[in-house]
């Protein structure tokens, strides 16, 4: 794994052209929070022209079978946020799919999954964010069983040809987060994905031994994700404190492993 701390617009350039066959990452998403080392503050229109930088950046060092998959929510203040970039990046890529993850959900009177209290009486507790899977073409493969999961009709699986118990998973992904008590466990990032997010996207994509990129590594959840996948990972982020700490979980991860 090659993990470097620094700004991602001048260290995207030294990256070889075509290199990378998967980018896993959820950007600072301009909603306030608290990072140490960025102001998640920016005017609207200066964070798209940023992230269409990032974007355009990150384009040059994607194979021409590459995919990107791209984790951004807006909030309940600001909600068009993540569909005014994916507009904005209609120049530069393909939205090939677009996964809704689920991260707490009620079915009848169950719920599943982290609920963070929401003020207020005007707005729904936000229990989703959006992966956009983004590929230079629109018409990459997809291992769509490895994220597979079994029928619950079992007679489909020969009525219709199946050579396995396994039918795609869809674009809906329940992944809830495990709980904490206290943000140390969470890296003291205010930011933090579960790691079976970046290894469903890895898997999903299909590559054996794949190069995995995040510009915006953070703690470093997609490196070791990518490093349990048996992947090559390179992993950016402008702060010391957060390159060291993944440097941390990669190493507890492959005693682990």
């Amino acid at each position: 794994m090659r993990l470097i701390c620094g700004d991602c617009l001048e260290v995207l350039p030294n990256l070889d052209v075509a290199s990378v066959d998967v980018i896993v990452t959820s950007p600072p998403y301009n909603i306030g929070l608290g990072y140490e080392a960025y102001d998640d503050r920016l005017d609207e229109a200066a964070y798209l022209n940023w992230m269409v930088d990032v974007a355009t950046a990150l384009r040059r060092v994607m194979q021409p079978g590459a995919s990107f998959f791209l984790n951004i929510s807006g909030s309940s203040t600001r909600p068009w946020l993540p569909f005014e970039l994916i507009v904005r990046l209609r120049s530069l890529f393909v939205l090939q799919n677009h996964i809704t993850w689920i991260k707490s959900i009620t079915a009848g009177d169950d719920t599943v999954g982290h609920f963070k209290p929401v003020s207020g009486q005007r707005f729904l507790h936000h229990a989703h964010e959006h992966i956009f899977h983004l590929t230079l073409s629109g018409n990459v493969k997809l291992n769509r069983l490895a994220i597979g999961v079994p029928y619950k009709d079992k007679s489909n699986i020969a009525r219709r040809g199946h050579a396995s118990d396994l039918r795609c998973r869809g674009n809906t992904w329940f992944i809830p987060y495990d709980t904490i008590q206290r943000k140390a466990q969470k890296f003291n990032h205010p930011g933090t994905f579960p790691i079976d997010l970046p290894r469903w996207c890895i898997r999903l994509h299909g590559t054996t031994n794949a190069v995995v990129l995040d510009p915006f590594m953070g703690t470093g959840t997609t490196m070791v994700a990518a490093q349990l996948e048996a992947c090559t990972g390179v992993g950016i982020d402008v702060d010391p404190a957060y390159v060291e700490i993944a440097h941390a979980r990669l190493a507890q991860a492959g005693q682990a492993a």
